[in-house]
């Protein structure tokens, strides 16, 4: 999928949903020189989910806005072109990028913009919870939105990580990656499809959610094959508000739970544990067969994506199941 050459020619790469055009941005001659075509300044056109975006061909100073992605440049070796980052929202396990080397440059919603300013960054990256702020810094700065719906599944995520190579040309390391994480999908799948019904609680100021399939905790159900003990659920973006009753009367063989609170740094005081330790969900089949699994909320519900980190994702889920 990588051009035969970046710089100094006219090309069209992409996968089904997102494409880079390459234009040449040199206003010198032409030339069939390998070696004079290298030297010559050019552009990337990247197509994304806000439009259309050109960048440098090969960016230098990147500032990351979404911790996916964050995670898919580390995976891909790239984490030295990384100057700025909203500090409070690195994940642990991604905690070299709260280094002094790097600027702290806000937060997802709120861009610090002096900051921005003074690393003038050749290449912004936005995504999700910091989508709504592309219009502003594209006013001043390069930047592409990796946003993609989750109702794609792990094939939105597979397409933004094939965004970030490409504009990085990292096309077959991308590839690579992606193919093991179909493999690992497909060694699980099986285990998912015995599996049952299940449900995704989320837990947050004492407050139970529901999250289906068009949730960003959907691929449990859309990639690795668990059946959804209730249908239909709102795809709203923290779930759907559901009582301990009813929890109890759909009655899952899994439930899967997520500590909203703890995941964004926030303890309201009640750990997921405790807000689901109760009789009416004590009385469910996963329950009394032990088959309730607390999910890592940095990986789920913060970065949700990234190369590295979906295979970790995947991990949890197919050893889960597995026992």
């Amino acid at each position: 999928m990588r051009p035969i050459s970046r710089r100094g020619t006219v090309a069209t790469v992409g996968t089904t949903a997102l494409a880079l055009t390459l234009a040449a941005c040199s206003s010198s001659t032409a030339s069939d020189s390998p070696a004079e075509a290298e030297t010559e300044a050019g552009t990337v056109t990247v197509e994304h989910a806000q439009g259309a975006t050109e960048i440098p061909a090969d960016p230098q100073r990147v500032v990351v806005f979404d911790m996916g992605t964050l995670d898919t440049l580390d995976a891909l070796g790239l984490g030295e072109e990384v100057v700025g980052v909203p500090k409070a929202s690195v994940p642990s396990f991604l905690g070299e990028y709260e280094s002094a080397d790097l600027a702290d440059v806000g937060t997802l919603q709120e861009p610090d913009h002096e900051a921005l300013a003074r690393l003038d960054p050749d290449l912004v990256l936005v995504g999700f919870r910091s989508a709504a702020a592309y219009p502003e810094l594209s006013k001043a700065f390069p930047t592409v939105d990796v946003t993609y719906e989750f109702t794609e599944g792990l094939a939105g995520a597979e397409r933004s990580a094939a965004l970030v190579g490409e504009i990085f040309g990292k096309e077959a390391e991308v590839e690579e990656l992606v193919a093991q994480l179909d493999a690992q999908v497909e060694e699980i799948r099986p285990a998912g499809e015995a599996a049952g019904t299940g449900m995704v609680l989320q837990t947050s100021g004492g407050e139970v959610t529901l999250n289906g399939a068009a949730s960003r905790y959907g691929p449990i159900f859309t990639d690795l094959g668990v059946a959804e003990a209730r249908t239909g659920v709102a795809a709203a973006q923290h779930g759907e508000v559901v009582s301990f009753e009813l929890i109890r009367d759909v009655n899952p063989d899994w439930i899967f739970a997520v500590d909203r609170d703890a995941a964004i740094g926030q303890p309201s005081g009640q750990a997921a544990e405790q807000v689901l330790d109760n009789e009416l969900v004590a009385a469910t089949t996963a329950w009394q067969t032990g088959q309730v699994v607390y999910l890592d909320g940095e990986r789920w519900y913060v970065v949700m994506h990234g190369l590295n980190n979906i295979q970790a994702m995947l991990d949890e889920i197919g050893g889960a199941l597995a026992k």
